[in-house]
C-alpha cells in the first residue's frame, strides 16, 4: 500500500475519513485500513500534512496504521 497521487489524496501522507472521523497514515497503511473503500467526497487532507493537525481537527487515530485511539 502506498500514497496516492490522484485527487483527492494528492500525495498526502495523512488522510482523514469524514464518516468515521479517523485519520490514516498512508506510509504505514495495512490492508485492514481499506483506504480504497473511502469515497472521494469523504476524504479529508490536512495542511500541514501532520498527525497533529488531524488531531486538532478532531480526527482519531486509525486502528491499524496508527493505533492508540484517543477516544
Amino acid at each position: 500500500m502506498a500514497r496516492r497521487y490522484r485527487y483527492p489524496f494528492n500525495g498526502k501522507r495523512f488522510i482523514g475519513n469524514k464518516n468515521s472521523m479517523e485519520v490514516h497514515d498512508l506510509d504505514n497503511e495495512t490492508k485492514n485500513c481499506q483506504i480504497d473503500e473511502i469515497k472521494d467526497e469523504h476524504v479529508v487532507t490536512f495542511i500541514p500534512d501532520t498527525l497533529e493537525e488531524a488531531h486538532k481537527q478532531g480526527f482519531d487515530n486509525g486502528a491499524y496504521c496508527i493505533g492508540n485511539s484517543r477516544r
